[in-house]
């Protein structure tokens, strides 16, 4: 297991991430959803090869990365990020995101263009759909300490086949270290998001990672996001639900390994 460092950022958050493989020209940074912390690559780390710089981070609030009282927009995630690569003398990568952290990936690549080789983007979205309601409803009087069914609940919506055990109980003990706050104001911000119109103009590469059990993202938001992105490539992963990358961490590894070497 690499061990986490903890950055200092000049806005004002420290970040625990890790940074390992040799220092090259290829670098992927990977960005874990809602909840979850760099931990949720723990099962794609080992096969990738060690030729590529990886970087998975724990974005602010989230793991054991600081806690702000405020600041959980998809824009300030984006900063942060901005921030990161500035501290790890970082001048371009590919940003890889799943879920929530998808449209921080595609925020970066809009307001910085110059600083992104490529995009993945996994169980991405457009927009979320109604069912968005429901689960801001649920937000709505969460409290801490959240109660480890409402982090198991959550976290077992997201699969179509289950890791094991010993995984998903680690993943639900990285859940619970964000407070509700940060749950709560996450997720309004990723209701109120919408860069539809501007993703036509972003022009980088962009693999869409999508999982044909997804219970989350259907097929038609999937092709929605793909349709409104020029170029881009759609890889459907069968059988497989909301986290690819939890789900057949050996294949997501090696498609991003082939995306990052064409994106050089």
């Amino acid at each position: 297991m690499p061990t986490p460092g903890l950055a200092r950022l000049g806005t004002g958050v420290s970040l625990a991430y890790i940074d390992i493989g040799a220092r090259s020209s290829n670098v992927v940074v990977l960005l874990p959803g809602l909840s979850d912390s760099w931990r949720s690559y723990d099962l794609v780390l080992p096969h990738l090869p060690s030729i590529f710089r990886t970087i998975a981070i724990s974005q602010r609030g989230h793991g054991d990365s600081e806690k702000p009282e405020t600041g959980y927009t998809v824009r300030d995630f984006a900063t942060d990020l901005h921030a990161l690569l500035d501290a790890l003398a970082i001048q371009r990568a590919v940003i890889a995101g799943h879920s929530s952290a998808s449209l921080v990936a595609r925020r970066f690549a809009l307001d910085h263009p110059d600083r992104v080789s490529g995009l993945v983007l996994e169980g991405s979205f457009v927009k979320l759909g109604e069912s968005a309601d429901q689960f801001g409803a649920r937000l709505a009087s969460l409290d801490d300490p959240i109660p480890r069914e409402f982090a198991r609940d959550f976290t077992g919506a997201t699969f179509g086949r289950s890791p094991s055990k010993e995984f998903v109980d680690a993943m639900i003990d990285q859940s619970l270290k964000a407070p509700a706050r940060v749950w709560r104001e996450t997720f309004a911000s990723l209701v109120d998001y919408d860069d539809s119109v501007e993703l036509g103009t972003l022009d980088v590469a962009t693999l869409v990672v999508w999982g044909d059990e997804d219970s989350i993202i259907d097929r038609a938001a999937t092709d929605a996001l793909v349709r409104s992105m020029r170029n881009s490539k759609l890889v459907v992963y069968e059988g497989i639900g909301h986290t690819p990358h939890w789900e057949d961490p050996s294949r997501f590894a090696q498609d991003v390994a082939a995306f990052v070497t064409a994106c050089q």
